[in-house]
């Protein structure tokens, strides 16, 4: 009787906290809401990838941009601000959630005002990696005059205490993977999976140790999506593209894999640097965005493994254009096109890893 009962409480306690994941975003999160954990982080600073890019491609000469709609068809005026998907991003929520700001603005936007900047930014651009081969914008570059501008303004020492109460998040190697080493695989004759695998964490490392030599402290870094679901990579890969769609195993283990290894060495970072003050965690969206495709009822979609743009299978950038068809829901569907989210889908993202915003931001 009492295992009955202990069963059944939790079995409520799921399907309580589904529904709750399940709510539109606009509902489920106020933007002016309290500071969470009552912190006094200083600032949001993201890089990495299209994932997390709010528009800085905008304002750079390439063909990864999303200034058009369809996208942004939810967003806040209907406005398309740059951002891959048709609303917010997950690190629009982060902010939020902190209650420093509404969204993190792109570094590059041309508008942007001084304590807009202060406050935090997003250095992401779309199509970049940790691969100098994959496209990249020189963010940790950018971070750096980014801190010059704080200095010539509040002064050295109010910028490094600045800079030290900032929270970071690096969401990035999607790219690295699904372009250099699988479509185009340029480095698939100078590396095996595990040695590029190898080649690419060198890479996180030292982006950290930069950032922890520019006064960066709290640090939160994601790993990778199960790669083998993306639409993009069913729809170029698999022998059933369009009557008998599934995830691809042979990729998302590698994603798992590479995961497993940036988790170990995350954690050693941590360990060695723990006594001056550092807090740097690993950020897993495998698992939610897995169980989303996997249970995609449960999170209310009915779709998981194509995008609500076009046929859903292959567009992206460009090819989800204003000519293009669109779903009428956004919020049925995992994917908002053949490789990002849906506003609905970074919602849920962003409240599976409150625990790991919580450690970064609490005094």
């Amino acid at each position: 009787m009492k295992m009955d009962r202990s069963c059944n409480a939790q079995r409520f306690f799921w399907r309580a906290l589904v529904l709750f994941l399940s709510l539109p975003a606009h509902q489920a999160l106020s933007s002016k809401s309290a500071r969470a954990l009552n912190n006094t982080v200083s600032a949001f600073i993201v890089f990495g990838d299209s994932t997390v890019d709010p528009g800085n491609n905008n304002n750079l000469r390439t063909m990864f941009k999303s200034d058009f709609l369809p996208y942004g068809r939810d967003f806040a005026n209907r406005v398309p601000t740059g951002r891959f998907t048709n609303g917010r991003l997950a690190t629009d929520y982060i902010v939020s959630y902190i209650g420093i700001k509404d969204y993190v603005p792109a570094y590059l936007e041309p508008s942007l005002s001084f304590e807009d900047m202060k406050s935090g930014v997003s250095f992401a651009s779309a199509g970049s990696g940790y691969d100098p081969m994959t496209p990249t914008l020189s963010q940790l570059e950018y971070f750096k005059e980014y801190k010059k501008r704080l200095m010539s303004t509040m002064g050295n020492q109010s910028t490094i205490q600045h800079i030290n109460k900032a929270v970071f998040l690096v969401s990035a190697g999607t790219n690295d993977f699904v372009v250099n080493y699988f479509t185009i695989p340029i480095r698939q004759r100078s590396f095996t999976i595990a040695t590029y695998q190898q080649f690419l964490l060198q890479h996180v490392k030292d982006l950290i140790k930069g950032l922890w030599e520019e006064g960066a402290r709290r640090i939160a870094v994601a790993g990778l999506p199960p790669m083998g679901c993306l639409p993009i990579m069913i729809s170029l890969n698999s022998n059933s593209a369009v009557l008998q769609r599934g995830c691809m195993d042979q990729y998302s283990s590698v994603a798992r894999d590479y995961n497993a290894l940036l988790q170990t060495e995350l954690a050693s970072m941590q360990s060695s640097l723990a006594n001056q003050g550092s807090r740097i965690y690993y950020a897993d969206i495998y698992k939610p965005i897995s169980d989303m495709i996997l249970r995609f009822p449960s999170y209310g979609f009915d779709e998981a493994l194509s995008g609500c743009c076009g046929t859903g299978l292959l567009e992206a950038a460009f090819l989800c254009n204003p000519n293009s068809y669109v779903c009428p829901d956004a919020s049925k569907y995992v994917f908002w096109d053949s490789i990002h989210p849906t506003e609905k889908a970074y919602y849920l993202i962003f409240q599976l890893l409150r625990p790991i915003v919580n450690a970064l931001i609490q005094d």
